[in-house]
C-alpha cells in the first residue's frame, strides 16, 4: 500500500510567505522542473503564488531523463502557454538561452516602458523549484562563479539572496519548498525515487519496490539489459537476482537487500538504466 508523506519543515514554510512578499516585485518567474519528474515537480502551492506573473519553466536534468517523454511534456506545457526550454545545469546545456528568452517573453512590456520613455532598468527575476531540482548548479552556470552553495542534498539554500547577473539582469534566489501534503502517493514516490527527498523519509524497501515494478511496467528491456531480469521475476526474485550478481552478500550467503537498494537507487540516478521519465500524461 502506497503511503502519503507529510513532510514541510518550519524553514519552507518560511520560504513561501516570503516568497509571496517579494512576487510582486519581480518582471518573471523562472520555475526550474525535474525533467524526469515533468509533473511532481512541479510545487502547486508556487503556482497558486505566481501563475499571475509571465512565467519561464525550465526542464532541467534533460540528460537523465526519457527524450520522448521530453518532447511529450514540453509540448504538454507549451500547449498552456508558458516558454519552454529544456536545460542541464550541470553542464551548462541550453542555459545561455535563457536570457534571450525573458526578454523574448518580456517583449510587450519592455517595449511598452521604452515607449513611455522609462529609463533602461535591470529585469528581476526570481527562481524557484523543489529542493534538489539543480538551482543552485543553475545560478552558478548562469553567474559563472560560486554564487551559491550547492550540494546533492535536498534543502541546502536555507534563505533568499539577490545575485547580480550583469548590470541589467538581477536574480532572486530562493530555497527548494516542498508543499505540506501530497495528495496523489505517486508525487512521493518519484520525488524519493530521485532524491528530492531526503531519503528515509519513505521505507527504502517501499521506494525500491515501487521504482522496480514501474521499471518492470514502462521499461522492461532495460531491467534485463542491467540485471538480467525477466518481467515474470517477482519482486524479491528481483532483489536476489541483483544482490547475487553484485555479490550483496552476508554471513551464510544471505542477500544484504540494504546495498542492494542503494544499488538500484544509485543506478537510477546515474543513468546507469539510462533515461528514464516518472511521470506519465
Amino acid at each position: 500500500m502506497m503511503k502519503q508523506i507529510q513532510w514541510f519543515p518550519g524553514h519552507m514554510f518560511k520560504s513561501l510567505k516570503e516568497i509571496k512578499e517579494r512576487i510582486k516585485l519581480m518582471d518573471i518567474v523562472i520555475v526550474l522542473l525535474d525533467a524526469r519528474l515533468p509533473l511532481s515537480s512541479m510545487n502547486p502551492e508556487l503556482y497558486k503564488l505566481i501563475q499571475h506573473k509571465p512565467l519561464i519553466l525550465l526542464m532541467n536534468k534533460m540528460d537523465l531523463a526519457d527524450d520522448y517523454m521530453t518532447t511529450i511534456f514540453r509540448k504538454h506545457y507549451q500547449s498552456l502557454g508558458y516558454a519552454t526550454l529544456l536545460i542541464d545545469a550541470q553542464t551548462g546545456k541550453n542555459v545561455h538561452k535563457i536570457r534571450s528568452l525573458a526578454e523574448e517573453v518580456l517583449h510587450e512590456k519592455l517595449a511598452r516602458e521604452k515607449a513611455k520613455g522609462l529609463q533602461k532598468r535591470a529585469l528581476r527575476t526570481m527562481i524557484l523549484g523543489i529542493p534538489n531540482v539543480g538551482k543552485s548548479t543553475l545560478i552558478n552556470q548562469i553567474s559563472k562563479s560560486s554564487a551559491t552553495k550547492t550540494a546533492n542534498t535536498p534543502g541546502v539554500t536555507k534563505s533568499q539572496q539577490w545575485i547580480k547577473l550583469g548590470d541589467d539582469f538581477e536574480l532572486l534566489d530562493t530555497p527548494g519548498v516542498l508543499w505540506p501534503k501530497f495528495e496523489d502517493p505517486k508525487v512521493g514516490y518519484h520525488l524519493a525515487i530521485t532524491g528530492a527527498i531526503k531519503d528515509k523519509i519513505l521505507p527504502e524497501d517501499d521506494v525500491v519496490h515501487y521504482a522496480l515494478e514501474f521499471l518492470r511496467t514502462y521499461y522492461p528491456d532495460r531491467l534485463f539489459e542491467r540485471y538480467g531480469i525477466t518481467s515474470d521475476a517477482t519482486y524479491i526474485e528481483m532483489l536476489d537476482t541483483i544482490g547475487q550478481s553484485r555479490g550483496c552478500l552476508i554471513k551464510g550467503g544471505e542477500i544484504d537487500y540494504q546495498r542492494v537498494y542503494q544499488i538500484i537507487l544509485t543506478d537510477i540516478r546515474g543513468r546507469q538504466l539510462g533515461g528514464l521519465t516518472f511521470d506519465r500524461p
